[in-house]
């Protein structure tokens, strides 16, 4: 198993995670396998930014993001260079530390505060 790190999140995590990831699978499919209700608004398909994730640390142990992914965090709310789609980051044997931001577009779209 791979430890990762969710920093606290306000309203999916207020005290913060440590899960035991399962190599092989996604980052949000691990999220969600451990009761963090991470938004995926298209069923993980590499379709929206709702699962947009920020990787502090094991960033550079990640495999790349390709030019969709890219393409769609241009989009994100609160993108930053190491911002990935938790959908598009398969978990590797590298321990992650990760901050998912307050706010997704879709909530940023509907006014959320």
């Amino acid at each position: 198993m791979t430890q990762v790190i969710v920093l606290p999140h306000i309203e999916l995590c207020p005290d913060g995670a440590v899960i035991d990831a399962r190599p092989g699978e996604s980052l949000c499919q691990n999220l969600l396998e451990n009761g963090i209700a991470i938004e995926h608004a298209c069923e993980m398909s590499c379709a929206c930014t709702t699962c947009h994730v920020i990787v502090r640390e094991g960033f550079a142990d990640l495999e790349p993001s390709d030019e969709v992914e890219d393409d769609l965090l241009d989009k994100a709310w609160g993108l930053e260079p190491n911002s990935r789609l938790s959908c598009q980051v398969i978990v590797n044997a590298a321990s992650l530390v990760i901050e998912i931001p307050r706010y997704s577009i879709n909530m940023t779209k509907e006014g959320h505060r």
